[in-house]
């Protein structure tokens, strides 16, 4: 008796320090092999810790500690990336006001709410192209375990030139608006621009933005015109790479995607008014085009709305929105490289996955589309052999849909399972 309460005791002991680890066993009906876009039926993934340990064939039980979750119905794939929210906001008709009168706490505690929405839709890392600086605050709580949310790679404050698209002093009062400058994300010579990267650095960016042309949403009358010079921009790309930091560039008008892209940006947000010039540029120089379609519907729609936007935000809204699906449509078609991102934020956080829908739409195959949301952000990331796969020794962020994408692809935007580095929040 004596000798089975010590072998007890002993064996709690061993499970409550965690030397007997257990393992979790995904029986999986159907695995997307997302890189070959290939469907493999009845397979078991086992998790251990945040990693994958292996993927094998059938429906393999472990041991007596560990843990098995029936996904047999499901279609599993690897969690998704998105390349282009703002985790801090969500658009609203107080957006404009909300400025004046929310504090940085209370920015932070709504970014919360919206990270918890993002994770829940199943995608398990997104990159924040801009906002005040909490975003970089929401990414260390996250990496803490404080708060429930996507892995997130941020690029702290965007960088503008004085009045351009992400000046955080455009539509204040003359006397508010001050003379911001690199601290602010404001920028206007190479030497600038290479501060403000380096203060981003300071600050714990992880990416960097600019705004390369005009935008719909700020209150400034173009939403296209270049807004840097050639110099400026290669400046901030050359200090970018020495600090290891991804570029991407806010662009709807033609000639700032082209100074983009000859400056060295790696990505290019949204491209409304591309040409075909460009289109081959791209191609040229392998700069990826985050089309964003999602944020060109819902600001055409809001525009529609009496009051929803500032009269000069609406105008621009109405005439870029509508033209983004076509224009990547002609882009997918002319073979320019293609990364998943939404602009969520423009839109409710939790409903990225619309963005799947749209690319189909226009033309992309779905498994074309998962590839973009997955591989290929992975490998713009730097982190190929650790996200966007469902591989042995990959990080365990793993989701699952009802039905195939393949038969219907608004199935992504309900998706039933969700694992994040290994840990259940969604099943």
């Amino acid at each position: 008796m004596k000798q089975t309460t010590f072998f007890s005791i002993a064996l709690f002991m061993l499970i409550f320090q965690g030397v007997w680890a257990q393992d979790t066993y995904l029986h999986c009906g159907t695995i997307m092999d997302v890189e070959t876009g290939k469907f493999l039926k009845e397979k078991t993934i086992v998790v251990s810790g945040d990693k994958i340990k292996s993927i094998v064939d059938g429906y393999v039980q472990g041991e007596v500690a560990d843990q098995v979750i029936n996904l047999k119905t499901k279609t599993v794939m690897p969690g998704f990336i998105d390349m282009h929210v703002h985790i801090e906001s969500e658009s609203s008709p107080t957006t404009y006001i909300d400025r004046y009168t929310k504090n940085d706490v209370d920015v932070a505690f709504q970014s919360t709410v919206y990270a918890k929405k993002t994770l829940m839709a199943g995608f398990t890392t997104v990159r924040d192209l801009g906002g005040s600086g909490v975003n970089i605050a929401l990414r260390k709580a996250i990496d803490k375990g404080l708060v429930v949310g996507p892995r997130i790679f941020t690029a702290g404050k965007a960088i503008a030139t004085t009045g351009g698209h992400a000046d955080p002093t455009n539509g204040m009062k003359w006397d508010q608006m001050g003379d911001p400058g690199p601290k602010e994300g404001v920028v206007n010579s190479p030497d600038e621009g290479k501060k403000a990267v380096r203060q981003r650095y300071k600050e714990g960016a992880d990416v960097i933005k600019i705004t390369a042309t005009g935008g719909v949403l700020s209150v400034a009358k173009s939403g296209q015109n270049p807004q840097f010079m050639i110099d400026e921009i290669k400046a901030i790309t050359d200090t970018a790479k020495d600090y290891g930091m991804l570029t991407a560039a806010h662009a709807h008008g033609d000639e700032g995607m082209q100074r983009a892209i000859l400056g060295g940006i790696k990505t290019i947000e949204h491209g409304t008014l591309m040409s075909e010039e460009t289109m081959e540029l791209m191609k040229k120089y392998d700069t990826y085009l985050v089309p964003t379609i999602t944020a060109g519907k819902e600001v055409t729609e809001n525009a529609k709305k009496p009051g929803y936007f500032p009269p000069v935000v609406a105008k621009k809204a109405s005439e870029i929105g509508p033209k983004i699906q076509a224009m990547f449509a002609k882009a997918y078609k002319k073979g320019v490289p293609i990364a998943f991102g939404t602009d969520a934020g423009v839109f409710n956080h939790g409903e990225n996955a619309r963005e799947f829908v749209y690319m189909v739409e226009a033309g992309m195959p779905v498994t074309k589309a998962i590839h973009a949301a997955t591989v290929t952000n992975a490998i713009l990331l730097g982190k190929a052999t650790e996200l966007g796969q469902l591989k042995e020794g990959f990080i365990a962020d793993i989701v699952a849909t009802d039905k195939n994408p393949i038969d219907q692809v608004e199935t992504l935007k309900s998706v039933s399972f969700v694992m994040k580095n290994g840990k259940v929040y969604k099943n």
